[in-house]
């Protein structure tokens, strides 16, 4: 019996196509269907571009340190938006949320959700701590680089 044909050259052009299209617009997934053909191209993405992933703890608080804690921006354990779009704080309307103020966060776990073109785009903490402070409300519009919340 004769395997139907495909167009395998289509398929890794249409592959390729939808991973520039991620790239350019900073998303994780995206996902595409007509009729019975369905294409999900995902990748992870494991802290924010303009995060550092690792910062050292300060030796000791200080006057100068206090000054930089006005502007969450600045802080070492600041988690910025990697993209444009709606930051969840729940992985569904009603459910408890991902962290709270005082939890204890693993690097990688995830924190909360940017939604992007009606993707989900699960946010991870850059390093293992405290959650200090959470600078978003749930369903609140994000910018590129916004400071989301800060881990110590």
């Amino acid at each position: 019996m004769k395997k139907p044909m495909t167009n395998a050259g289509a398929d890794h052009e249409l592959v390729r196509e939808l991973a520039e299209l991620m790239t350019e617009n900073g998303l994780t997934e995206v996902e595409i269907e007509r009729g019975d053909f369905r294409v999900r191209v995902a990748r992870q993405s494991f802290a924010a571009p303009a995060a550092p992933a690792f910062a050292p703890a300060p030796a000791a608080p200080s006057a100068p340190a206090a000054a930089v804690s006005n502007d969450p921006a600045k802080h070492p354990g600041v988690v910025l938006s990697p993209m444009v779009g709606t930051a969840y704080l729940a992985p569904e309307p009603g459910a408890k949320p991902f962290i709270e103020v005082g939890a204890t966060v693993r690097q990688g776990q995830t924190v909360l959700i940017v939604e992007a073109m009606k993707t989900m785009n699960a946010i991870p903490a850059p390093k293992a701590g405290t959650v200090r402070e959470i600078l978003v409300t749930d369903g609140q519009p994000v910018e590129f680089g916004e400071p989301l919340l800060i881990v110590d």
